[in-house]
Parts: structure tokens; sequence; C-alpha cells
């Protein structure tokens, strides 16, 4: 598994509840280090082990860790990086939905190694649509989820989730577009301000 992965479930744990947890995480998790690195290749095996000892240190079920995690990586001034790349895929929500399906290869012009899950957008009409995800670590869908809930806070739209489940290792959640310009979204500019 590559390290950025790792890396940002460390970053998500250290920045929501503070060092002393992620300490009890890395013992629990058995890794014998406490830093992951960034750009290093894991053992797969690693990140589902360290995702288990999360959830029995901070006490939180997995499905809600992963959804809260997806939030993390979209909201959290640490990681403006990835919420532009995530903004570069449209003006509003709905065309950042219809870019979900190019978020890979996205992915991949950043980070060459970087495997992400597969996602695959349906619409099934103006307003509904269903976010088909299948990775290498359960709960990919729920991470969606909350990524999904961030950039629809970040556009300023009102939309309505559901986790629908697994079936045949894909996960499913299910968009419904309530009002697409409900709030004033966060903002944002093509070029970088220095």
């Amino acid at each position: 598994m590559h390290g950025l992965v790792n890396r940002a479930i460390q970053r998500f744990v250290v920045d929501s509840y503070g060092n002393a947890q992620w300490a009890a995480v890395a013992r629990n998790a058995d890794l014998g280090f406490v830093e992951f690195e960034a750009m290093w290749t894991y053992e797969d095996s690693l990140t589902p082990r360290v995702l288990a000892a999360v959830c029995d240190v901070l006490d939180r079920p997995y499905d809600e860790l992963m959804e809260d995690i997806g939030t993390y990586l979209v909201s959290h001034p640490n990681l403006e990086a990835l919420r532009r790349l995530l903004r570069f895929g449209g003006v509003n929500f709905l065309d950042f939905l219809h870019s979900l399906d190019d978020l890979p290869d996205r992915a991949r012009l950043a980070v060459a190694d970087l495997v992400l899950p597969r996602i695959e957008l349906r619409e099934h009409n103006p307003h509904q649509f269903s976010l088909n995800c299948e990775g290498d670590i359960p709960g990919c869908g729920h991470l969606f989820t909350g990524v999904l809930r961030a950039m629809a806070d970040d556009y300023g739209a009102l939309v309505f989730l559901e986790h629908q489940g697994v079936e045949e290792g894909v996960e499913t959640v299910a968009i419904a577009l309530l009002e697409a310009d409900f709030a004033e979204g966060r903002g944002f500019e093509l070029g970088v301000s220095v």
C-alpha cells in the first residue's frame, strides 16, 4: 500500500485526536515505528491492521471512521492540495460528480504509483446518482461518502448520501442532489495565492 494512504490515516488521528492517541494506535497495530513515510510502499496487510487499531483505540465503528477520514481528506487545512485537486473536477457539484470517473487518472498525474479505488458514477436521472466503489481496503464506499459530503459543502450543494451496502466486493453510495446552489460554497481560485 502506498505510504500516502497510511500517512493520511496517521495525520487524521494526530490532527483529530492527538499524538498520544496515534502512539497508542502504533503500539496496538504492532508497527514497530511511529511515523509513516509518505513516499514509501508498505505491505498491503498493514493498512487494515492500522485501521482496526484506530477503531480499537478510539472506540469507533469502522464505517463511521472511514467516513470521517473521507471528510478529513477534503476539509482539513493541512490537506488543501487534495481539495484543490478535487475542485479541478468542475465549477459546481454536478460537474464534480461527472468528473469522478477521471479521479484515479488525475491522482496518478500527481503521484504516479498511487492506486485509488475503482469508482464509477451512474446517473439515474438529473438529480439521482450512484457511485460504485471497489478497492483493496473495505469501506472505500464509506470513505467516498465522507469525501462527497465534504465536497458538497465545499460547493454549497445540498445532497443526501446513503451507503447502500456491498455486493460482490463493490460498495454503492446513493447520491441525491437536492439543490445545487443551496448555500455559498467555499472560495476557490485556479491559481495558488502566495
